[in-house]
């Protein structure tokens, strides 16, 4: 009971240091200026996370709080590092190049880590709902989303107190805009889905060497993306950062992106492959397997269980959904073991309830 008080109290702490160190260094307004225009680029990666999250949705409080730990304790935790190795890097390399030294070696260093030990968190404590590389994606994806967007109120507001508003192609708070908020706003979860991946991987192999190999190898591909992105835009000039951009970064996105379609359209085929032995089992109506074996069909059984039954009957719906779904990732796997089984049962549970709450509602008329 105790451990939840202390993480808000964790969180909250983190969140009014954060707070505390922008309005002095920048002011308030220039901070509700950064507030305003970082709700953009999150929104989008946000969204775009949640439709990668559509077949086996995860809680969304655990999302709220991979988004949390991203914003708060993964930049707090950087902040801190950053600051001291660059203060180290002026102590021994000269004034100005601790700012180097820390974009290029603490930075990436740290950063990933912060991130990626939300994921670690996860699946080491909820094991039984990580159901591999999608799951890794989806929680990496929230704290880096979390972490970009503490990061832009920052960049926003400095660009606003030192330059305003600007014009779009001088510096300013829209200069900053198109390129964190346009050009950029997945590098952050670009850099860290590598270790989600790795994560992800390691969650279903069988093989030791790989729950090892697997996220160390995902961090460090994180680790060398953000370090190359950071000296593109230190060390070389204009031309050398949107060749990275453009020949790296941006290919790197459409292959993860590819990576996504193709876990999805898994996903899709190992429901489709369960629901005739669901329904064989009269865990399901046979009548539903059609309606759940595409996102096309659940959308609209929700919907129409919200036009007939109200909001209450379309999340009871979504929740039978969800839990179909989860057993059939479930009994692709083993399920012969004490503890697959207690997870089999649970969300059998968790099927039954929310079907005959549906059904209620739908008798009630909502």
């Amino acid at each position: 009971m105790l451990l939840p008080v202390v993480a808000l109290i964790v969180v909250a702490l983190c969140g009014l240091l954060l707070f505390g160190l922008a309005t002095a260094k920048v002011g308030v307004l220039a901070v509700v200026i950064g507030v305003v225009a970082a709700l953009v680029p999150v929104g989008l990666v946000v969204a775009a996370f949640l439709w990668i999250d559509r077949w086996e949705p995860e809680p969304a409080k655990m999302l709220l709080l991979a988004f949390v730990w991203g914003a708060c304790i993964a930049t707090v935790t950087a902040l801190l590092i950053n600051s001291t190795a660059e203060a180290v890097g002026d102590l021994l390399l000269g004034s100005g190049n601790g700012n180097k030294l820390s974009a290029l070696v603490s930075a990436p260093l740290v950063e990933e880590a912060a991130k990626g030990a939300f994921v670690l968190i996860v699946l080491w404590r909820r094991r039984e709902e990580f159901d591999g590389i999608v799951d890794g994606i989806v929680y990496a994806g929230f704290s880096a989303a979390g972490f970009a967007f503490t990061e832009n109120i920052y960049y926003f507001g400095r660009a606003f107190a030192e330059s305003g508003f600007g014009n779009g192609t001088s510096s300013g708070v829209l200069a900053a805009f198109v390129l964190r908020g346009l050009l950029s706003p997945f590098t952050h979860p670009l850099f860290a889905v590598m270790t989600g991946i790795g994560i992800g991987f390691a969650a279903k192999t069988s093989s030791r060497q790989l729950r090892i190999l697997a996220p160390l190898g995902g961090y460090l591909a994180a680790v060398c993306l953000h370090a190359l992105w950071n000296a593109a835009a230190i060390l070389g000039g204009a031309k050398t950062f949107l060749n990275v951009y453009f020949l790296i970064m941006v290919p790197l996105f459409i292959g993860v992106f590819s990576v996504v379609l193709m876990q999805r359209r898994r996903e899709q085929r190992i429901v489709a492959a369960a629901l005739p032995q669901m329904a064989a089992a009269r865990w399901i109506a046979p009548s539903e397997v059609e309606l759940l074996a595409s996102l096309s069909g659940r959308r609209e059984w929700r919907k129409q269980a919200r036009k007939q039954s109200g909001r209450q009957a379309a999340r009871a719906v979504g929740q039978y959904q969800s839990s179909v779904t989860e057993l059939a990732f479930l009994r692709r796997n083993d399920v012969h073991t004490e503890d697959a089984k207690r997870r089999q049962d649970e969300l059998l549970n968790v099927l039954r309830a929310s079907r005959a709450e549906a059904v209620r509602l739908a008798e009630n008329g909502g």
